[in-house]
């Protein structure tokens, strides 16, 4: 499988403080990972460094082949990633369609918002999601929305700017059977899409339905990493266990 992602030696320091001791992580074109680990693993550094948030303090980090050397969201993003947080960041308020394109509108030749356009692709990634059968349009307000059908609009942002990696952090936390379903789904069908998906999550049970891959971090470092194929549930588990003594 081709690498789309590829970061060696990752180490990111806060002052005294060592978030990350020196990580390896790669990711695979089409492939679902699993971030695991105990709070300060150094989990979420790790992702804010993908998504660009953050610079490494040191190392290297290749995305499609290019080696990285200026960190910002806007960059990342140019790259093809794109970062989905707990919150979501919507505006609540706001139809759907603004919501799909806050920051990042399409304009008409006038630089004006072009109402009609993001209508029309909102109404076209409300269908590849699943969700017009649910009376949901482009204009809906997404205070209308479910938890797991917001995850699904954040995740149906990335689709539409043809994101190629998709991180996703803890995506089904607080969220209903039914809806963490919805959202499993979801990662399905990026993957069926042959998009990348890099999930933090702290429900094993979800993380082994859902992932190819399994990398556990622990105090900044990686303690481990496997194929689904090579632990049951059960084993994932135990490992987790083992990294957090």
């Amino acid at each position: 499988m081709t690498k789309i992602l590829e970061m060696r030696d990752i180490r990111k320091s806060f002052g005294s403080v060592h978030a990350l001791r020196g990580v390896d992580f790669s990711l695979e074109r089409g492939e679902i990972t699993a971030l695991l680990g105990d709070n300060g693993a150094g989990k979420s550094t790790l992702i804010k460094i993908i998504s660009g948030l953050y610079a490494p303090t040191s190392g290297t980090v290749e995305i499609n082949g290019a080696r990285v050397t200026r960190f910002s969201v806007a960059h990342a993003r140019s790259l093809g990633v794109e970062a989905v947080y707990q919150d979501r960041a919507l505006g609540v308020s706001q139809p759907l369609w603004r919501n799909l394109f806050a920051g990042r509108h399409i304009k008409t030749r006038f630089g004006l918002i072009d109402v009609k356009r993001e209508r029309e692709a909102a109404a076209e990634i409300i269908s590849r999601l699943g969700l017009s059968g649910a009376g949901i349009s482009p204009d809906t307000p997404a205070a209308s929305l479910s938890g797991g059908e917001r995850q699904g609009l954040a995740i149906g942002r990335a689709m539409y700017f043809k994101a190629s990696a998709v991180i996703l952090d803890e995506p089904t936390t607080a969220l209903a059977v039914s809806e963490a379903e919805k959202v499993l789904d979801f990662m399905r069908l990026l993957k069926s899409e042959g998009r990348s998906v890099v999930v933090i999550t702290h429900t094993i049970e979800h993380a082994h339905r859902v992932a190819d891959r399994f990398v556990i971090l622990s105090h900044g470092k990686v303690f481990g990493e496997w194929r689904k194929d090579e632990l049951s549930e059960h084993d994932l588990f135990a490992r987790l266990m083992e990294a957090e003594r």
